[in-house]
């Protein structure tokens, strides 16, 4: 679908676009799920391209999945060490979005081929249908997955060291990461041996009921403040406003148990992004606050640039270099 070509001018078309049309018996008719199009997985290393994939299931009842990327370098020199493991979650406002889309696909193939990394991207539940916390409970069994199948799963087994694990995200994504993160330094001890060592935080999706300045600007059709506050309104708990822990970081002093615990553990924190996104003024407070509370935090942000911007032009992919020097740098042996 091409973006140029869709009109979205109320929240009422934006929630039809996203979720089709609401029949009398309650049903949906035409739910949008995805923006782009479909890329199949490439598992067969006789198959051309740097990069294979392939997909595993983690919850059958619940229809959730990864795709993990391998490097075929990896592949194909069997005297290397093992690679350092991404999870990676997929935007999307909670309401759509798939792993298996190209632009999250490709993006994840750049990763795992210019880090030499090991990437599971996770296949979480959507909102409305399943509402949060169903996509952090998603993260947490996906973790628990890696955890279970490290022997078993033959590209884990082979070529992923567990004990030298990121978790990232875009977008809602980072939001899931940060979140599912929070989790996962509570129950550390119960992930091993998957040993997480810090967190990525890309163009995470936060906000709140006050706007804020950068809410106010608008450099690009799909990043308005109408569709944020429709996505959130969609993906929180009914009857719950945008001052909800899951949507604003800093209510309730920002979860601060579950913050020293990521400060006990020593995990690094990367927070990145461009200062033209909608959400640049909670992106920063988060950090801002991470820091104060004794975490060890950076962040990097570029002039320009809008929320979304690497999925919808794919060929704004600057900010690899910056995740590619912190991955190194906490995955070094």
């Amino acid at each position: 679908m091409s973006n140029d070509t869709l009109e979205i001018n109320s929240p009422t078309d934006l929630q039809q676009f996203l979720l089709g049309l609401t029949n009398s018996d309650g049903t949906i008719t035409g739910r949008q799920t995805t923006f782009s199009p479909i890329t199949s997985p490439t598992p067969d290393p006789n198959q051309s391209g740097p990069v294979l994939s392939k997909d595993v299931t983690i919850n059958d009842s619940n229809n959730t999945w990864a795709r993990i990327f391998l490097p075929r370098e990896a592949l194909e020199d069997c005297s290397s060490s093992k690679l350092p493991l991404i999870v990676y979650f997929h935007g999307g406002g909670f309401v759509i979005g798939s792993t298996a889309e190209s632009s999250f696909h490709d993006f994840c193939a750049d990763m795992a081929l210019q880090f030499q990394a090991t990437v599971v991207s996770v296949e979480y539940r959507l909102a409305p249908e399943h509402r949060l916390p169903a996509a952090y409970d998603d993260a947490m069994e996906a973790f628990h997955w890696i955890k279970t199948n490290q022997d078993e799963d033959a590209w884990l087994k082979d070529y992923a060291d567990v004990t030298r694990c990121l978790i990232m995200g875009g977008s809602a994504g980072g939001n899931i990461a940060y979140h599912a993160g929070l989790r996962a330094a509570a129950e550390f001890d119960n992930l091993l041996p998957l040993k997480i060592k810090g967190l990525i935080l890309h163009q995470p999706f936060f906000g709140g009921s006050e706007r804020t300045e950068s809410e106010t600007r608008v450099n690009h059709p799909f990043a308005v403040p109408i569709i944020s506050d429709l996505m959130w309104e969609l993906s929180l708990p009914i009857g719950a406003n945008r001052d909800h822990e899951y949507c604003n970081p800093t209510v309730g002093g920002g979860g601060k148990t579950l913050i020293d615990e990521i400060k006990r553990l020593g995990w690094m924190v990367l927070v990145i992004g461009s200062d033209g996104d909608l959400f640049y003024d909670w992106q920063i407070g988060l950090a801002k606050m991470l820091k104060e509370k004794g975490v060890q935090v950076e962040y990097h942000f570029e002039e320009g640039g809008y929320h979304g911007d690497v999925a919808i032009e794919p060929t704004r992919t600057k900010c690899l270099h910056v995740l590619k020097k912190f991955v190194l740098s906490l995955t070094a042996h």
